[in-house]
């Protein structure tokens, strides 16, 4: 039997798709053999019944002080799970929430503290793509991403990890970005911090309605410069708490 998890949920007014995925998530923890696991909706200062709907399907609910971004909502619910391994997924479950057991093997099978689903590993496993424009954006994006960070995945953004709890309380504790860029700030603190984070290529599928502007995903261009600036500014320590 697997060890306990914890399946994180950054939702912004999500009343509305959430229950469909939560009836997915339980579907799946309903046959999957973990010793413990939890649902956690970090709602993100919602306008609509977000907490409720969560709270009604049997999730936990954790409510930021307002509308704060999602690298606030993830870091809040890394920092508040009691399982040993915490996922975190979008709302939507663009990736399908069975794909943890991929994340989970590559993790066990490499010593690893850090899976990260990847879109980009294995191409064909996207079955709906994302807009021309926006895909191409993703592509640009990555390369300065390796540019101005060195880090050496092939995708960031897939808003799809898993992570060793201990390991993910050292990493995002350190945390300083709200914004979409907190991907690439996490990865960046870990591996300044010696964890092992592997790529596992996972399937995909855009969802439509999602909450991720092109403004933001350009605004996730300057957390790149953000990150760099932190760290010349010493704010991602190296010693282990």
């Amino acid at each position: 039997m697997k060890r306990s998890l914890s399946i994180i949920i950054p939702a912004y007014n999500e009343a509305k798709r959430l229950p469909a995925s939560l009836v997915k998530v339980r579907e799946y923890l309903s046959t999957a053999r973990w010793e413990f696991a939890e649902v956690v909706v970090v709602d993100d200062g919602s306008a609509d019944d977000t907490a409720q709907v969560a709270r009604d399907a049997g999730a936990r609910v954790l409510q930021n002080p307002g509308n704060r971004g999602k690298g606030y909502s993830v870091k809040h619910g890394m920092l508040e799970a009691k399982g040993e391994w915490a996922l975190f997924t979008d709302a939507d479950l663009s990736s399908p929430i069975g794909e943890v057991e991929k994340l989970w093997s590559a993790a066990e099978r490499d010593g690893a503290q850090i899976a990260v689903g990847s879109r980009a590993v294995d191409r064909s496993l996207v079955g709906v793509r994302q807009p021309m424009l926006r895909e191409g954006v993703g592509r640009v994006f990555n390369v300065a991403m390796r540019l101005v960070t060195g880090l050496d995945f092939k995708d960031t953004q897939c808003g799809f990890k898993l992570v060793q709890t201990s390991a993910g309380r050292e990493v995002f504790s350190r945390q300083q970005l709200d914004g979409f860029g907190f991907d690439v700030e996490v990865l960046f603190i870990a591996g300044r911090l010696g964890l092992r984070a592997v790529e596992v290529p996972v399937r995909w599928d855009n969802v439509e309605g999602t909450k991720v502007s092109l403004l933001s995903g350009f605004a996730a261009f300057l957390d790149l410069l953000r990150v760099r600036r932190n760290a010349l500014l010493g704010k991602y320590p190296v010693m282990r708490r």
